[in-house]
């Protein structure tokens, strides 16, 4: 055993990897030991003590699986920019792959994946040249799969920030108007649901038997609506 420094911090980031985030999440560029000064805290009570206290350390190591060869994926946080540009159209045919047999949660933790690819590389671009255009490009089809996850996962509210954050770059993407119309109707927006829908209209009339859909969804929702809230506020007022 001997006094491993350094452990609280690659603890965190084992930590962060486990919970699915970046490892270096939180973290500035800067050299660790410096890292330690300028955290307060590492947000684990046994890492602080540790990094106040170091103490020897003896690790033991388990083995819960062994990979047949070739068959590891890498999580995209260890991947260089090669094998990000490489793994994602991959990704996505796993996503629409698992999409397809019904598994709606699997497929849009792929779209993620791919996602967080992407944005990863775009980061390293100036926003709005040509380079970080192309990969904003790629991202939205992507990011317009994984609303679709979360509208039949019915978390609506995350498919409203996502579709208006395409809508505010591309003002004529159908798709996304379509999905936050949807969302929209989900939550009782009824008026943004509308004018989403006449968008849609707008830039796509062949889409009108599917819109026409919708809103007589809705209406039927609200007529439904209507009824319980009569029956509820006259067993109120009849009190």
């Amino acid at each position: 055993p001997q006094h491993v420094v350094l452990y609280p911090l690659v603890s965190k980031s084992l930590r962060n990897i486990a919970a699915g985030k970046d490892p270096l999440e939180g973290q500035r560029h800067c050299c660790s030991i410096a890292q330690m000064h300028e955290h307060y805290s590492l947000g684990y009570p046994d890492l602080d003590e540790l990094q106040k206290n170091p103490q020897p350390l003896i690790f033991d190591i388990e083995v819960l699986k062994v990979e047949p060869p070739g068959s590891y994926q890498q999580d995209p946080w260890a991947m260089t920019d090669e094998e990000k540009l490489q793994a994602v159209p991959l990704i996505h045919q796993e996503g629409n792959e698992l999409y397809r047999q019904g598994k709606v949660p699997e497929a849009a933790a792929k779209y993620y994946d791919a996602i967080a690819c992407l944005k990863n590389l775009q980061m390293k671009e100036q926003p709005g040249s040509p380079d970080w255009i192309e990969l904003d490009q790629k991202i939205t089809p992507l990011l317009l799969n994984y609303c679709q996850c979360k509208l039949q996962c019915e978390e609506y509210y995350e498919v409203l920030d996502h579709c208006s954050s395409i809508l505010n770059k591309y003002e004529d993407n159908v798709k996304a108007y379509f999905k936050r119309g949807k969302a929209h109707a989900a939550v009782w927006n009824v008026a943004e649901a509308q004018a989403d829908f006449a968008k849609v209209l707008a830039l796509d009339p062949s889409l009108r038997p599917v819109v026409s859909r919708e809103l007589r969804s809705l209406e039927a929702r609200l007529r439904e609506k209507d009824a319980e809230d009569k029956i509820r506020f006259k067993g109120i007022f009849s009190q």
